[in-house]
């Protein structure tokens, strides 16, 4: 049995970088026929000039946080997709950023992800992302897939029947947040449900406290993570615990300053930028918004691509709750659809491994009768769910409770 997913996963590593760097001037050139996007930001770059990195790192970034912006003023895609691009799906991600797919097998390019995670021929694997709307789902289904594993499309929630499905068809693997996996394992405890045939796992969109890895790992499920994104597909993983993520395949990685366009010195946190080679959705220089740094060093698992240190924070207000993106710019719309409130300030914490939410929200006036205060909170509640399709507490403070300090989401989880 191979040992690698792609045999060139294990390279000399200035050949992969000469490689990459060797195919930039032809899809610069591509990006700029095909895309209205780059028409425009990169008109004035001449392609054939862009052979190494330094100069790679003088073209203009593209952020995530602008695609809301550039989807409005150009639907539905922003003009980042080819004309040519064979799109079989598009998704919705908070926001709202849409997302295309084209439907080919490992368009994600996941597979990497899945085999160093231990995944063969022939695993069943309950796979637990949302399918709705957001690519999750599809994005690990088909790293499975590509693995030659059956998949089973289970998405989040209905625990009791989760666990109907572990003791019936006895999946050897489990793909989702590792927060569920939790709620999962918990449950299955209390229940005395029998969930043994678990061994291996994938699990992505949220931190994996050392603690909750030693957990999994003690219950015989080996747990690696994925750092993926809907715009990117894989941008790295895991070969070993706490050994960094290795940059997928066929991406150029740099970390670069937040709000600048110059890559940081070696093991200093910045603001992950990515360029990937996508004839369907080219992506040049996308700053995703995430931290973190870059690892010295290769793994001793064999593969010999670069590594960062994983997800380290966020370059903007932007955060990551239970998987999904929560925007300062989502909040506003909050307050804006609330009367009479002031200012609105959302804390984000774990208990047990789960992510909470928590809206607090001044009121311009404090003369509201204990009904009427009930009132305000419920709708807000509904606004806030509805916005961004996650449940959250709210309550109301008295004016001038909130700090002066600009911050609209403060994430208060330990990172790690």
């Amino acid at each position: 049995m191979k040992q690698y997913f792609y045999e060139r996963e294990c390279q000399n590593p200035e050949l992969r970088e000469q490689s990459l760097l060797a195919r930039l001037s032809d899809f610069i050139t591509y990006a700029k026929q095909e895309c209205p996007h780059y028409q425009q930001t990169l008109a004035h770059i001449d392609a054939e000039k862009i052979t190494t990195r330094e100069l790679l790192a003088q073209l203009p970034i593209t952020r995530k946080s602008d695609l809301v912006r550039l989807q409005a003023k150009n639907s539905p895609l922003g003009g980042l997709n080819a004309k040519n691009a064979k799109i079989g799906r598009i998704f919705q991600s908070p926001g709202p950023i849409y997302d295309p797919e084209n439907t080919s097998d490992d368009w994600w390019r996941m597979g990497q992800a899945f085999y160093s995670a231990g995944f063969r021929k022939g695993d069943l694997v309950q796979n637990c992302l949302s399918y709705h709307l957001t690519p999750g789902g599809f994005i690990l289904d088909s790293g499975a897939r590509a693995c030659g594993c059956v998949v089973i499309p289970a998405g989040p929630g209905q625990t009791d029947l989760q666990l109907d499905i572990i003791e019936h068809l006895k999946p050897q693997g489990y793909a989702g947040t590792p927060s569920f996996l939790k709620i999962l394992l918990d449950k299955a405890k209390v229940d005395n449900r029998d969930i043994s045939s678990l061994t291996k796992a994938l699990v992505t969109g949220e931190a994996l406290p050392s603690a909750l890895r030693s957990e999994f790992n003690a219950a015989g499920i080996a747990t690696l993570q994925a750092y993926a994104s809907a715009d990117v597909g894989l941008i790295g993983f895991e070969s070993k615990n706490d050994d960094g993520y290795i940059i997928a395949e066929d991406l150029l990685v740099e970390i670069v300053r937040p709000g600048t366009l110059e890559p940081v010195a070696e093991g200093e946190i910045g603001e992950v930028v990515v360029t990937s080679f996508n004839l369907d959705y080219p992506l040049i220089r996308f700053a995703t918004g995430d931290l973190s740094a870059i690892k010295t060093g290769v793994s001793d698992c064999g593969r010999t691509n670069m590594r960062i240190k994983g997800r380290m924070g966020r370059a903007d207000q932007t955060t990551k709750v239970k998987g999904m993106f929560v925007h300062a710019e989502q909040i506003e719309k909050v307050r804006l659809a609330s009367a009479n409130i002031e200012k609105m300030r959302l804390s984000v914490t774990q208990v047990n491994y789960n992510d909470q939410m928590h809206l607090q929200c001044e009121l311009a006036s404090n003369n509201n009768s204990e009904a009427e205060l009930a009132e305000i909170v419920e709708n807000i509640s509904a606004t806030l769910k509805k916005i961004t399709k996650l449940t959250g507490s709210v309550e109301i403070v008295a004016l001038g409770t909130l700090a002066d300090d600009g911050k609209v989401i403060d994430d208060l989880r330990t990172i790690g």
